[in-house]
């Protein structure tokens, strides 16, 4: 399990909700807020770098490697 890559917010988005349960609950400009059950995250719909990447995956609950898999 290496480094995460950088990848496009609407990629992201993408792979949350159709892969994770999640939906977009409202956008307002540049980040889109996303929910499921109780966890509520904002994605900004621009270039995500590793850092923030990892941090909206732990906000998320989602494990690394698992998210590594569906790229």
């Amino acid at each position: 399990m290496g480094k995460l890559s950088a990848i496009s917010g609407e990629k992201l988005m993408r792979i949350l909700c159709n892969r994770f349960g999640f939906a977009a609950l409202r956008q307002k400009g540049s980040h889109v807020t996303l929910n499921r059950g109780s966890i509520c995250v904002t994605i900004p719909l621009k270039e995500i770098r590793a850092g923030l990447l990892n941090r909206i995956l732990k906000d998320c609950g989602i494990d690394k490697g698992e998210f590594e898999k569906i790229m």
